[in-house]
C-alpha cells in the first residue's frame, strides 16, 4: 500500500473538568497520519477546514457518571476532542465518497481525521455558492434522526446535534414559538450563533424584537446589522426586570431562551398572558456545580405561559424545508450571518473557552485550513 505520512496537529483533552473550563484543560499535540486509507477500507481520510465551537461540548468534559445520561459520551482524557466541521476528502475507500468531496459532519479537532462515514451523519455539501464556513452554523445539519438511532449512537450525542444553529433557530422560533405578526419577541444571547438568526427571522415575520448581549459592540451589532428594534447590555443593567419593562412596556409574547438563571426569572415577570418560551439553552448554568434557582415559576400558571424545551433532533425532517426558506434570503442579502473566526488549531482552546465568557461576536468557529 502506498503511504504518505504527514504531521497532524490535534487538540487533546487533558482531563475531566469541574467548574469553569480553562485553556489549560486542552493541549496542542502533534502526531502523524497516513494520507492513504488501507485497501478495502470503508473509511475516508479528510482534511478539516472549519470546526464548529459549541456550548454543548462543555457537557462532554464531565467525568462519566452511570446515573447521568448527560455524561455517556464524555471526551476521553489524552485523546483529541471531537465535534462538527467542514472537511475535504483526501482519500476514500468508501463507495459513496471520493477524493475532492466536501463534507459536513463529525470529525476530530485535528488537521486530518480518519472517519467511517455514517449516512446522514456525514453528508456532502452541494450548495457551494454560499461560504463553506456557514455549514458550521447557519446551514449545518444532520438529516435523519432514525438513521442515527439505527447506528446506536448515545442519546447525549444525538442531543449534541443542537450544534446546528440555523436549524435550531428555525425550529425553535417557528415550531415552538408559533409567532404572529406584530408580536413582541425577546432573545437572550442575541448576538450568538442562534440568537442572531432568531432575531432576523422575527423581523421577517413583522415582530417587534429586542435582544440582550454582553458588550456595547454586540448591542450595536444587534441594532445596526441584524435589525433588532432595541437591545441592551445585560452587564450594565443593575435590574433586569426594569430593563425588560423599559424595552417591553406592554410585555413579552415570545422569549427565545439561551441563558437561564436571573434572566429567565426576570423574563417570566414580564411575559404576557399566553406567552411562549422556547428553551434552547441555558449557558449561564453550564459551568456551575450548583445551578441557580428560578423563583418566579409560579407565574406561568397565572399567566398561562408555555415553556417548552426542545432539541433540533426532533425537527431534522424539516431540513430541506429550512434550506428552501433560508437560502434565497442569504443570496439576496436579507439574512446576515456573523462569524467569529479563530485562525489555526492553536487558537482553538481559547475560542472554545471564550464562549462561556461572552467573548465571541457571532458564531464561533475555528479555521484549520483555508486551502481546500
Amino acid at each position: 500500500m502506498e503511504t504518505m505520512v504527514v504531521s497532524n496537529k490535534q487538540v487533546i483533552f487533558r482531563d475531566y473538568v469541574t467548574g469553569f473550563l480553562s485553556e489549560s484543560d486542552l493541549l496542542i499535540n502533534s502526531t502523524t497520519v497516513n494520507l492513504k486509507v488501507p485497501a478495502g477500507s470503508m473509511t475516508a481520510l479528510v482534511k478539516n477546514l472549519y470546526l464548529s465551537c459549541d456550548p454543548y461540548m462543555r457537557n462532554r468534559m464531565r467525568k462519566p457518571d452511570p446515573s447521568s445520561p448527560a455524561t455517556a459520551l464524555s471526551f476521553i482524557p489524552g485523546k483529541p476532542i471531537s465535534g462538527f466541521g467542514v472537511s475535504k476528502v483526501m482519500d476514500s475507500g468508501h463507495p459513496d465518497y471520493k477524493e475532492g468531496d466536501l463534507l459536513w459532519g463529525a470529525v476530530g479537532w485535528e488537521e486530518y481525521s480518519v472517519i467511517t462515514p455514517i449516512p446522514n451523519l456525514h453528508f456532502k455539501i452541494h450548495h457551494t455558492d454560499v461560504p463553506l464556513s456557514h455549514y458550521t452554523g447557519l446551514l449545518g445539519n444532520v438529516t435523519h434522526f432514525n438513521v442515527l438511532v439505527h447506528h446506536c449512537l448515545p442519546y447525549t450525542f444525538l442531543c449534541s446535534l443542537a450544534g446546528m444553529p440555523g436549524m435550531t433557530a428555525y425550529a425553535g422560533f417557528y415550531e415552538i414559538c408559533s409567532p404572529k405578526k406584530g408580536e413582541t419577541v425577546f432573545v437572550s444571547a442575541a448576538s450568538g450563533a442562534v440568537g442572531q438568526l432568531v432575531g432576523q427571522f422575527a423581523k421577517l415575520m413583522g415582530c417587534y424584537v429586542v435582544g440582550s448581549a454582553g458588550s456595547k459592540e454586540k448591542v450595536d451589532l444587534l441594532k445596526n446589522k441584524f435589525g433588532f428594534d432595541e437591545a441592551f447590555n445585560y452587564k450594565e443593567e443593575t435590574d433586569l426586570n426594569a430593563a425588560l419593562k423599559r424595552c417591553f412596556p406592554v410585555g413579552i409574547d415570545i422569549y427565545f431562551e439561551n441563558v437561564g438563571g436571573k434572566m429567565l426569572d426576570a423574563v417570566i415577570l414580564n411575559m404576557r398572558p399566553h406567552g411562549r418560551i422556547a428553551a434552547c439553552g441555558m449557558i449561564s448554568q453550564y459551568n456551575l456545580q450548583i445551578p441557580e434557582a428560578v423563583y418566579n415559576l409560579w407565574l406561568i400558571t397565572y399567566k398561562r405561559i408555555r415553556i417548552q424545551g426542545f432539541n433540533t433532533i426532533d425537527y431534522l425532517h424539516k431540513y430541506s424545508e429550512f434550506l428552501e426558506f433560508v437560502l434565497p434570503y442569504i443570496r439576496q442579502g436579507k439574512i446576515t450571518y456573523v462569524e467569529d473566526v479563530a485562525d489555526g488549531l492553536e487558537s482553538a482552546p481559547a475560542a472554545l473557552v471564550g464562549l462561556f465568557h461572552g467573548k465571541n461576536v457571532g458564531k464561533q468557529l475555528v479555521v484549520v485550513s483555508r486551502d481546500p
